[in-house]
């Protein structure tokens, strides 16, 4: 299907979910006035996946710097680099929870106009799978939230209970099991499908391995389980290779920009936002050739030059420098020029411009990530969000391997994630292409090490997660793994001094839905706070 009868159906789902016109009100209100004869619910898995995909600001100024990932010496990012109330705290400590359950309704309505119909049975199945994939990030972040009555308002529930994370997983591993082998290639095919365009095959190796993602979590609180399903998982067959990798395109040319991309473009956050120390050192350490794909710095001197999105920058290997957490701008004890190592900064270019402090720290390469700038990419404006990955996968079936899971081997599943994570940043956009014969190599020189395959298999995990900014999952793994093992910041005025397990409850709560509120907030030794753990990281 063309893109533009793709968009068409997400601009008609959009108009049913917010009721614009007094007949969409009236649909939207009787849950006898529609159903799948007169509305196409595979509109709302497109709708469904872009949302998802969607995750902006509320990856980028928590998630993304508490696994010091990013850096940045701009206030506005201190919630995330230095565990400061800044920048729309109130707002965004909400953002994973609102865009979650607004993801979350597509699924539920795709699913309620599917239910019992046989011409959608795959859609219906491919619904239950959305649900998980978008709920488990809502609960990972926040501890227990809405699942069993989440999506049900056209049923009466506005007041969904909140389960206990522990009854969600089994449910989100229940509910898996169920959808994915009900899954049928000789049965429909989703038509507006975003992700696999209704290849079914995909969508059922994409189901198990998300499966292995929800069953990898509970490593430290029921191993048996996740033994159990990580090793359905494997047996049912997961992702293939990185051209089953789950992602999302986004299209300025079509008004479907990239929320990511368009936060990081915002004059104050590209000049200040920059790869982190710790990520970078961790690279060059074991002389990742990804570096070079990921990162540069900024050519030419002073400010100007340094704002300027639309010149490539400079990404030779050995002039990359992450940019140490925690450091400001504001001249006093924590001023990044205070920092050790600081290289100094890149000299004003004229007598109107100013000198860049952060001019030789390593930025995110603008060929990659910025392509939606008319400047850098005249003619593909498109970029890419990434949801679950084959590298990703393979690291997870290498580490159940390891704990002497039946996964295969290990050894071959960290070879085939070293691979595939190179090739992958290729799929953001082909200027950060890396050589076969590079990578090949770069494989060769890091076999996966008994004594330490826990360690390098959660390393990359991490360096994967980062380079193609997916944040949310790879601060959760950080959780669930304890690697990489990270220094907190030490800064004033903090919300809390240890690198934050959880993000405190929406503050709308109280009044949208005080008793659930009340029984999430109950399962939280420590309270509802930042330094909480959820149920599953003990």
């Amino acid at each position: 299907m063309k893109k533009k009868i793709i968009y068409s159906g997400l601009c008609l789902a959009a108009s049913l979910f917010a009721g614009c016109t007094k007949d969409f009100t009236k649909i939207n209100t009787n849950p006898n006035a529609t159903d799948a004869s007169v509305f196409n619910p595979s509109f709302l898995l497109a709708q469904a996946e872009l949302s998802y995909s969607q995750t902006g600001y509320s990856q980028l100024l928590f998630q993304s710097m508490w696994s010091q990932s990013l850096a940045s010496t701009f206030s506005y990012y201190g919630n995330g680099d230095k565990y400061t109330q800044s920048g729309s705290f109130n707002d965004y400590i909400g953002r994973v929870y609102s865009e979650g359950y607004s993801a979350e309704s597509n699924a539920a309505e795709m699913k309620n106009l599917t239910d019992g119909n046989a011409s959608y049975s795959n859609l219906n199945k491919i619904a239950t799978i959305m649900k998980v994939l978008i709920l488990q990030r809502v609960t990972d972040t926040y501890g227990d939230v809405p699942y069993s009555e989440a999506g049900m308002a056209k049923q009466g529930i506005f007041f969904p209970k909140f389960d206990k994370q522990q009854d969600i997983y089994t449910a989100m591993l229940a509910d898996l099991d169920g959808a994915v082998s009900g899954l049928d290639a000789s049965k429909d095919k989703p038509t507006s499908d975003l992700i696999y365009s209704g290849d079914i095959a995909k969508w059922k190796r994409f189901g198990y391995s998300l499966m292995l993602r929800v069953a990898m979590r509970l490593t430290k609180v029921d191993p048996a389980t996740a033994q159990k399903y990580a090793e359905k998982a494997y047996a049912g067959g997961t992702l293939a290779s990185v051209d089953e990798n789950a992602k999302v395109k986004t299209d300025n040319a079509d008004g479907y920009s990239n929320a990511i991309v368009n936060a990081l473009l915002t004059t104050d956050d590209f000049r200040e936002v920059r790869w982190s120390k710790t990520l970078i050192d961790y690279m060059k350490s074991t002389t990742d050739p990804r570096v070079s794909a990921i990162a540069e710095i900024t050519i030419g001197d002073g400010k100007a030059a340094n704002e300027n999105e639309s010149t490539a920058g400079d990404n030779t290997y050995s002039k990359q420098l992450g940019l140490p957490n925690g450091y400001d701008l504001n001249g006093g004890a924590t001023d990044i020029s205070k920092a050790p190592g600081y290289p100094g900064a890149t000299p004003a270019a004229s007598a109107t411009d100013a000198p860049a402090p952060l001019g030789k720290y390593s930025r995110p390469r603008l060929q990659v990530y910025y392509t939606s700038s008319a400047n850098i990419n005249p003619v593909d404006k498109s970029t890419i969000n990434m949801l679950l990955t084959y590298g990703e996968t393979e690291l997870l079936l290498a580490e159940a391997s390891t704990r002497g899971w039946n996964t295969g081997s290990a050894a071959t599943h960290y070879a085939n994630a070293l691979a595939a994570d190179m090739k992958s940043i290729a799929q953001i956009n082909t200027a950060a292409t890396i050589d076969a014969a590079t990578i090949a190599a770069y494989v060769a020189a890091h076999p996966l090490v008994s004594a330490t395959a826990l360690q390098q298999i959660n390393m990359e995990y991490w360096v994967e997660t980062s380079s193609l900014f997916m944040f949310n999952e790879n601060w959760t793994n950080w959780r669930r793994s304890g690697y990489p093992v990270l220094t907190p910041v030490v800064y004033s005025a903090q919300f809390d001094t240890q690198i934050p397990r959880r993000v405190i409850y929406p503050i709308n709560l109280p009044s949208t839905n005080p008793k659930g509120l009340a029984s999430g907030v109950a399962s939280l030794s420590d309270g509802d706070k930042f330094s909480s753990r959820v149920w599953w990281d003990k």
